[in-house]
């Protein structure tokens, strides 16, 4: 009889989707305006003083939809809006199927975040590629300027060498201001946002300092070096973190393993933690104790970063 139920649920959701025309495009639409509403005049005045600050969601998801888009893999992100509205249905349903309503929250939560889990990984690779790519790129470039004073030229002798996207950002510099503008201020500050890095910010702010004073020039190196101690820095407290990390996963499958384990061993006891109220409580709160400590296994266990 739950089959039947279930197929029938598949039915309806189906049903609904084709009359009221969803399209991921849609979907992911929707989502982005009920994450992010249109901001007031007040709201962006406070934001501007700081006295306001964005939502952690809504600043996350704006992160990951930007870094797919500069990927070429901006219709990724579509698709994951939509696969996360279908499998926090999937979730639902599963939890209706085991007979606990209490796992309903904790399921639609965990299995929602499952598209962005993967967009997240595929973001975290590509600003991996970047800070490598950048390293090389900034060490050569600072040489050549800190001889030939004149950073148009020193990145003009180098592009050549830059491998992809840092050589795209760097070319587009060059094209901007031999054939649009020759503010070199104003092109660096449109590099600048091409890449999302505090060490590059910093780079980039020296860079516009030094055109009006020659001398800076020098605090260019040690900023570039900054690249190369984080990377040093992670890559050996890679093990460390790979280890908790594996460490977690571990204990959440000795958790969950449990259930199956404790039908084996006494099925009283089973049916006690899978049929009764305080049970099925138990087991929700088991479930959303895992959903919680991930996220923060997630954010402690993350490759450290250079903040001013």
């Amino acid at each position: 009889m739950t089959f039947v139920y279930l197929i029938c649920f598949l039915l309806v959701t189906v049903g609904i989707l084709f009359m009221l025309k969803l399209t991921p495009e849609k979907i992911t639409n929707d989502l982005m305006r009920f994450v992010s509403p249109k901001q007031t005049l007040r709201d962006k005045v406070l934001t501007a003083k700081g006295k306001k600050k964005s939502r952690k969601l809504t600043v996350e998801l704006n992160r990951i939809r930007d870094a797919l888009e500069q990927t070429g893999k901006g219709g990724q992100f579509t698709i994951a809006c939509a696969a996360s509205i279908l499998l926090m249905i999937i979730g639902c349903v599963v939890a209706i199927m085991i007979d606990n309503a209490f796992l309903i929250p904790v399921f639609a939560i965990a299995f929602a975040l499952i598209p962005f889990a993967y967009a997240k990984r595929t973001v975290n690779f590509y600003d991996n590629h970047i800070k490598e790519e950048l390293e090389t790129a900034l060490s050569i470039i600072t040489t050549s300027y800190v001889r030939t004073d004149d950073i148009v030229t020193a990145v003009k002798e180098n592009v050549q060498y830059l491998k992809p996207p840092v050589k795209d950002i760097f070319a587009g510099f060059v094209a901007e201001n031999m054939m649009i503008s020759s503010d070199v201020k104003q092109s660096i500050r449109h590099l600048k946002e091409k890449v999302s890095n505090s060490i590059f910010d910093e780079w980039c702010d020296t860079l516009i300092a030094c055109q009006d004073d020659r001398t800076l020039k020098d605090t260019l190196m040690p900023i570039v070096a900054k690249l190369t101690d984080v990377r040093i820095v992670n890559n050996e407290i890679k093990g460390m973190l790979s280890a908790a990390r594996t460490e977690y996963w571990m204990m959440a499958a000795m958790v969950v393993g449990n259930i199956p384990l404790l039908y084996l061993i006494n099925k009283d006891w089973y049916a006690a933690l899978m049929f009764t109220t305080l049970g099925k409580i138990v087991l929700a709160i088991c479930g959303l104790t895992i959903v919680i400590t991930a996220m923060f296994m997630f954010k402690f266990t993350k490759p450290a970063e250079y903040k001013k």
